[in-house]
């Protein structure tokens, strides 16, 4: 078995490897590029005003992205769907 040198029981990083720290403002950035601050009245995406807003997403019925919208419920989201026969009640 080979021994490293240190004794500081961590294995030597390999050359070209990234580490990338998880702080909470590096979280904040990358969820608010993922969730519309409010509901719109276009897709974000293509544009397209073709789309339907649901509890908690904006569907865009041209090129099909569901953007989700910041700070709401996904139990609402769901009862949406049950009430609206787009999920099977289990």
């Amino acid at each position: 078995m080979a021994t490293m040198r240190g004794n500081s029981g961590r294995r030597a990083a390999r050359r070209g490897t990234r580490v990338v720290r998880f702080t909470p403002e590096r979280i904040l950035r990358q969820t608010s590029k993922r969730f519309l601050p409010d509901h719109g009245s276009a897709c974000g995406k293509c544009g397209s005003v073709f789309v339907t807003q649901e509890p908690a997403f904006l569907h865009c019925h041209y090129c099909g992205r569901m953007a989700r919208v910041a700070r709401t419920s996904l139990l609402d989201q769901e009862l949406f769907e049950i009430r609206s026969g787009l999920r099977l009640a289990s």
